[in-house]
Formats: structure tokens, C-alpha cells, sequence
């Protein structure tokens, strides 16, 4: 359904160029969830805004690489087809419920309109579907013209997914779609979005940090870093066999249950800077198995199921003690 080739975005100003994704390839089948892994800062909302033909001109650029939408390089579309692709062919949960509706509009009526933009239907049809898809997201048809401030966190959350979903896209972009919510919200959320993945066989990219959230939702995984796709991989041959320093890092800082380790390993330092990024490996200055090659090559993509990006097989070979 969806192929990304070598795809590149940078976003240039008079004074510096901050190199957001870089050459990053990957595939999503028809019913299929991926989970796109990172900090933040790792370039995860780029591709997803670059996929949705929506980063911003000036000063985001794709340089380079293509974004193939069944069957159709759709970064030589016009703005007419962007249009009509959004919604019904691939659509998005954007990152903050809070300021993704528009607060002097009824929930009724933003989501009325965005039917009556992409299906041609009347606005009587796109009010019953409207109310359809609310109750099945769990918001009373008595809500139907309540504005976004009288909603929850939570509830804003659902109503965006309900908005996300009217037009039965084929992909669905979630972009952080449990952040800034409880616990106990995020599990209904998640959910939520499950049994609408089945009952609309959607594919779906899951743009997150928390490790977690993929382990309950998603089939695939992939793992940002300053712009790369370091590790990708079944979620089964990740979890259990990390083989990048980066994702080793990233389990090493989450707390265990069944473990009475009372301290944990963190990653040390920070994301490396976009727009002065190092040479050779990305994230040599933070690996503890850095060797010389590390920091003056890039290393390349090993592997074909389960691919990876690093000089050595750290974990399973003992290439590095």
C-alpha cells in the first residue's frame, strides 16, 4: 500500500539547514500497523507530514527519495489530488487533540464538513454517519453541538479519532495518539483504534516513544534516529533480539516488573543536533561500543527481515565486548 524509497526532507533558513529525515526506506501492507519509534526529534512527525504531502513550504524540502501511495509516486502530485487523497485515501491523528479543532465550531459541524467536502453526500447523510462513528468512538449523539472546550482530554482524543476516520481512509497516520492522556485513558484510545483497524482492514503507521504502546498495536517496528531508520523489524524480532545499540538503549531505560533492578541504564547525552549532525554513525557520540570506524563511517543497512544499522552485530555475535 505504501512505500517509502530513500526519502530525504530538510528544512532550510538563510542561517542554517537542519537535516530532518535522512534516506529512510520502508513498506506498509494493506491491514498492516507499524510502529515508528524515537525521541524526540528523531524526524518521526516529518515522514508522516511528508507522506501526508504536508510539510511545510517554506522551509521543509524533500530533497530527495520517493513516496509511492498504491501504485502512485505521490510527491508529483498536484495540490487538487493531495486534496482528494487526504481523508479518503490516508489520513491523520494529529499530535495535540487541543489545538487540532477548531474551537468556534461545533463538533458536529467540523466533522460534517469535512464529509461533505471529500463524499458529496448532503448534509443529513453526513450527520447520521457523524453521530455513527461518535457513538462507536464512545461520544453520546448528545454532544453533537457541544464545542471542543466543553470536552475532555480524552474525549477531545476520541472525537479526533472519529474525525480521522470519517472517510474510511485506507492508511491511517496516528502521530502520537496517546500523549498528554492517563493511563487508563490511553488503553481505551488504544483500543479504539484496534477495533477500527478491523473493522475497516485500515493500514496504520503509529508515530510514538513509548515502546509499550507498539508492543499492544502494532505487527512492525521501526526505530528513528536523528533522521534515520536504525532498526526495523517484526515487533516479536526486536523485543526479543534488539540488534542496534540505540534500541538496546532504549529497553535497557524502561523499568521491568519482574526485575528488582533498582537502577536503571540510561541513554547517555543528547539527540543529536539536526543541523550539525556528526560524522561517520549518527549516534556514535552517545554508544557505549563506539570503536574508530564508528565515528568516521556511515554504517549501512544490514540484515532483510529484521534490518539494522551498525558497524557490528553487537548482541548476538560478540563483534564488541
Amino acid at each position: 500500500m505504501l512505500e517509502i524509497k530513500n526519502l530525504s526532507v530538510h528544512y532550510v533558513t538563510d542561517a542554517i539547514t537542519a537535516k530532518a529525515v535522512n534516506d529512510i526506506s520502508f513498506s506498509v501492507n494493506k491491514g498492516e500497523s507499524m510502529g515508528l519509534v524515537g525521541e524526540t526529534g528523531a524526524g518521526k512527525t516529518t515522514t508522516a507530514l511528508s507522506i501526508m504531502q504536508l510539510v511545510p513550504d517554506p522551509p521543509g524540502i524533500i530533497v530527495d527519495g520517493e513516496i509511492w501511495f498504491e501504485g502512485k509516486n505521490i510527491i508529483y502530485n498536484t495540490d487538487k489530488e493531495n486534496q482528494a487523497m487526504r481523508g479518503n485515501g490516508i489520513s491523520m491523528i494529529f499530535q495535540d487533540p487541543m489545538t487540532a479543532l477548531n474551537p468556534i465550531m461545533t463538533i458536529g459541524d467540523q466533522l460534517n464538513e469535512i464529509l461533505t467536502t471529500h463524499q458529496k453526500i448532503s448534509k443529513k447523510q453526513a450527520k447520521k454517519q457523524v453521530i455513527e462513528l461518535l457513538e462507536i468512538v464512545g461520544i453520546k449523539e448528545d454532544r453533537y453541538n457541544d464545542f471542543p472546550h466543553q470536552f475532555s482530554g480524552g474525549q477531545k482524543q476520541r472525537v479526533v479519532i472519529a474525525m480521522s476516520l470519517l472517510c474510511k481512509p485506507r492508511l491511517l497516520i496516528a502521530d502520537e495518539p496517546t500523549t498528554a492522556l492517563d493511563v487508563t485513558i490511553q488503553a481505551q484510545v488504544l483500543e479504539i483504534i484496534n477495533s477500527l483497524k478491523a473493522k475497516f482492514n485500515m493500514a496504520i503507521i503509529l508515530i510514538t516513544h513509548d515502546l509499550g504502546v507498539v508492543a499492544e498495536t502494532c505487527n512492525k517496528i521501526a526505530i528513528m534516529y536523528a533522521g534515520q531508520i536504525v532498526e526495523m523489524g517484526t515487533v516479536e524480532d526486536v523485543y526479543l533480539s534488539p540488534k542496534h545499540p540505540y534500541t538496546k538503549g532504549l529497553f535497557d531505560s524502561i523499568p521491568k516488573l519482574d526485575d528488582d533492578t533498582t537502577q536503571l541504564i540510561p541513554i547517555e547525552g543528547q539527540v543529536s543536533n539536526a543541523s550539525d549532525l556528526p560524522t561517520g554513525c549518527y549516534f556514535h557520540p552517545r554508544c557505549r561500543f563506539c570503536k574508530d570506524i564508528c565515528k568516521t563511517q556511515q554504517p549501512l543497512i544490514k540484515g532483510d527481515a529484521h534490518k539494522f544499522m551498525c558497524h557490528f552485530d553487537v548482541f548476538t555475535k560478540g563483534a564488541i565486548k
